[in-house]
């Protein structure tokens, strides 16, 4: 009974184990994802926590499979059940601890004003796609809508960041 319990104690250390190694590797991509994809550095950590209880509640079962992706989908899941109540999104111009060494800060802070600028569809699967670097299937999966959808989604959500983009361009070259 006592290397059976011996037994159960260190599968459960080693299954601690595994997700703490797991959730060291993957929270701060997790975070720069839910970052770009809800505009606000704190609330991409409260994102990030709430699916990182969620993947560790169903650990023994995800481990072998494909976490990450669990985790990206219970936080868009998660933010799109705080948008339907009612939270509204802020932009903010604090960014997450690890940056991309070749931006700038205000290369990022403006990469996220834009993004914050899409409708909430358009800007998950822009960041999915492009940031995330997902394919249009795994986006759609991720996201459970229809491959044309993400097509459509992204086609739209980058013709309003180059459009964007392009006024900015303009008032600039008008000041100067």
């Amino acid at each position: 009974m006592t290397t059976e319990m011996g037994a159960r104690g260190e599968m459960a250390g080693n299954h601690d184990d595994e997700f703490a190694e797991f959730a060291t590797a993957a929270t701060p991509g997790l975070l720069r994802t839910a970052w770009l994809i809800c505009g606000s550095a704190s609330q991409a950590e409260d994102l990030v926590q709430s699916a990182m209880v969620k993947v560790y509640l169903r650990w023994g079962k995800l481990r072998h499979t494909q976490p990450q992706a669990y985790a990206r989908k219970c936080i868009l899941n998660e933010q799109i059940d705080q948008h339907r109540r009612g939270r509204h999104e802020t932009t903010v111009r604090e960014l997450p601890e690890q940056q991309h060494h070749d931006q700038q800060p205000e290369d990022t802070d403006n990469i996220v004003r834009l993004l914050a600028l899409l409708p909430a569809r358009e800007r998950q699967v822009v960041v999915m796609r492009h940031y995330a670097g997902l394919s249009e299937a795994e986006v759609s999966d991720l996201l459970n809508i229809s491959i044309g959808t993400v097509k459509s989604s992204a086609s739209r959500g980058l013709a309003k960041l180059r459009e964007a983009l392009a006024a900015e361009d303009q008032k600039e070259d008008n000041h100067v």
